[in-house]
């Protein structure tokens, strides 16, 4: 079993009691809507089928669809896997030639509720966000004011965009395995899906350290000195000189700060925050030249230090707490319940579309 502070980094709201609860208890307790990067033009080799589905394995479900169709599983294309505890809408390519067959897919938990024509196949990170509605069953109501300031705090300061602890897998199984992949020392044979995903997870849980340090030093909201930033909600990156100048756009939700995503082209930070990012690997004892030689699949990137939820909502049902909310893609929703419940939410399934 691998463990590390940064799996269960600090909160947001640490000083502020949560409700409890718990969540899945069935499977219209957790919706998950995709907000897709771009809606079917109406044209093209490619047919668009808006799905949604109930309590079917997100690794199963293409193959199901191919499997009904009679296509190859590669010739379904979508957008990111969805919980299989959970029911959820989709977007999902197939061939146009599909077209006459599409009432097969119909029933065992999948419905196809519109179709529309498109120039391209789907693929992983055509993906806007994905827009929540959960409810935390049997949450505590005493806690109710308590909820109001939880969700007040987010909608003013923003969402820490940590990775939720199933980036890691069980046991932080997954991460344990980037480590040997890192060092060289990972298993031969290993599937290449598996290779970067191992990979990736230690990238992830080296932003969460850096992130938690941030908090742990107050600095969730201060920019600093060489701090990488992004204009939000999406937009390029630059390198902070004037700090005043961009505490006040930050202020005004025009940028946000931008941890790193460690690999070997990472955008490189400058002054303080530098000193701050080369600290982390430090604590790892690792170097930038531990991420050289692995191609394309450690180049390094950058990730919003927060995001926000201008569309958060809550309310108090019988069976519990119902909340609502959009997160952009690869953002986590089990951070936002970890903020609320002041539990472990358990887990939710790791989405394809890349950083």
């Amino acid at each position: 079993m691998y463990q590390h502070a940064a799996m269960d980094p600090p909160l947001l709201t640490t000083d502020i009691a949560g409700c409890g609860g718990r969540i899945r208890g069935r499977p219209e307790d957790f919706e998950v809507e995709e907000v897709p990067s771009y809606e079917p033009s109406g044209e093209g080799d490619h047919l668009y089928l808006w799905m949604e589905k109930t309590g079917i394995a997100p690794e199963h479900f293409a193959q199901g669809v191919a499997r009904r169709l009679g296509i190859p599983a590669g010739a379904v294309g979508t957008a990111g896997l969805k919980d299989r505890h959970a029911v959820t809408r989709q977007w999902v390519s197939v061939p146009k030639e599909c077209e006459p067959h599409i009432p097969k897919l119909e029933g065992d938990g999948v419905r196809v509720l519109k179709t529309g024509r498109h120039t391209n196949k789907l693929k992983p990170g055509h993906l806007k966000g994905n827009r929540f509605r959960i409810l935390v069953r049997d949450a505590d109501r005493s806690k109710e004011a308590d909820v109001a300031a939880i969700l007040d705090r987010i909608r003013t300061h923003g969402l820490p965009n940590y990775y939720g602890p199933q980036r890691f897998g069980h046991d932080g199984g997954t991460v344990e395995l980037g480590w040997k992949c890192l060092a060289g020392t990972a298993p031969r044979r290993l599937r290449p899906f598996l290779y970067r995903f191992a990979l990736s997870a230690v990238q992830s849980l080296l932003f969460n350290d850096y992130l938690a340090r941030r908090l742990h030093d107050g600095l969730f909201r201060t920019v600093l000195d060489g701090d990488v930033m992004a204009k939000w909600p999406a937009g390029g990156l630059f390198v902070t000189r004037d700090p005043a100048a961009e505490q006040a756009r930050f202020d005004a939700k025009e940028i946000v700060t931008a941890g790193p995503m460690f690999g070997r082209k990472t955008y490189p930070a400058e002054g303080v925050a530098a000193e701050r990012e080369a600290a982390v690997l430090k604590g790892f004892d690792l170097s930038p030249a531990a991420f050289e030689g692995f191609g394309k699949l450690v180049l390094g990137t950058r990730r919003h230090n927060l995001v926000y939820l201008d569309d958060l909502t809550a309310g108090w049902e019988p069976d519990g707490l119902r909340l609502a909310f959009t997160l952009p893609a690869g953002s986590y929703a089990t951070v936002l319940l970890r903020e609320v419940m002041k539990a472990s939410p358990g887990d939710e399934p790791e989405e394809t579309e890349e950083e």
